[in-house]
């Protein structure tokens, strides 16, 4: 097989990575494949205020979809976290690896644990969900705002310009930096992203030839997960201005969600779960999502609006 498959990525050292991890499996299912990558800086990487002010998660991707639009790429490579809940027309997620850690990691060079942190601590962080629960369980904290690839970010919470931060403990892992890992934070300390620690492999839809040399790399029980929680966060029409979390797992069959919808300020959290038949991953999502939307959270989303 000659045939050449263009992978674009962010830039940041672990988009790298994962680009690079995509490239050694497809190489790995397909000898002979010619694979290379195409490094672009996102707006999302350029802003260095709030992601919400500035338009959400897309801006993650925008320039990396142009790049599949135009024939200058194949794929692209994302954390699936970072994936606005549904794509744009003629787009889809051609491969979803099997998933790494979805737990948030607790990260301080001082304490050891959330519990540990004195009152008035300054923790970092630029996400909206993790500022609505770290506030829900010690509104005594303070926010500070925290944004760069996970290096920028460490260096920031080692100079001192806050007392902690939480990190995807996947990231810190494929990175090689799990020794800064203090404690993972459980589902109920810190429900993750949807989607947190997939990498998704996006394509342009309907390109049955490169689908088919993708599909060695799909994790069948990821995928199952991941539509839960995308059908979740689509019919709350989750972005990065809404304070929303979920967690899919699976146990013989039975797939179980937990979701969540709060303020940002943390004053208001509605969570609930569901469970049922693996094979009606979607269905459940939605369900779940009309549950929190009927028992508060479509008030909150209005809000957030």
């Amino acid at each position: 097989m000659s045939r050449q498959i263009r992978i674009a990525t962010r830039q940041s050292r672990l988009a790298l990575w994962q680009a690079e991890y995509v490239a050694a499996r497809l190489a790995a299912a397909h000898p002979g494949l010619v694979l290379s990558l195409v490094p672009i800086v996102t707006e999302g990487d350029r802003i260095q205020g709030s992601l919400a002010d500035a338009g959400g998660k897309g801006l993650f991707i925008k320039e990396l979809e142009q790049a599949l639009r135009a024939g200058k790429a194949d794929i692209a490579v994302h954390s699936m976290k970072d994936m606005p809940s549904e794509l744009p027309p003629g787009f889809a997620i051609g491969a979803a690896l099997e998933r790494g850690d979805p737990r948030d990691a607790f990260v301080s060079p001082r304490h050891e644990s959330m519990a540990a942190l004195p009152r008035g601590a300054r923790v970092g962080t630029s996400s909206q969900r993790r500022q609505c629960q770290l506030r829900h369980q010690r509104p005594d904290i303070e926010i500070v705002l925290l944004r760069g690839n996970v290096e920028t970010r460490l260096r920031k919470l080692d100079a001192g310009e806050c007392d902690a931060t939480v990190l995807a403990a996947a990231g810190l892992e494929r990175l090689g930096l799990d020794s800064r890992i203090r404690a993972h934070l459980t589902m109920q300390q810190m429900l993750p992203a949807v989607g947190q620690g997939v990498i998704g492999i996006e394509c342009v839809a309907g390109e049955d030839g490169l689908l088919a040399l993708l599909r060695p790399l799909e994790h069948a029980p990821t995928r199952t997960m991941l539509d839960a929680e995308r059908a979740f966060a689509a019919r709350l029409g989750g972005s990065c201005q809404s304070p929303i979390a979920a967690q899919a797992t699976l146990a013989t069959g039975s797939l179980q969600l937990r979701g969540l919808v709060g303020s940002p300020d943390g004053s208001m959290i509605f969570a609930d779960d569901i469970s049922g038949p693996a094979s009606d991953a979607v269905a459940l999502g939605t369900a779940l999502a009309n549950r929190l939307l009927e028992t508060g959270g479509e008030e909150i989303l209005k809000c957030l609006g």
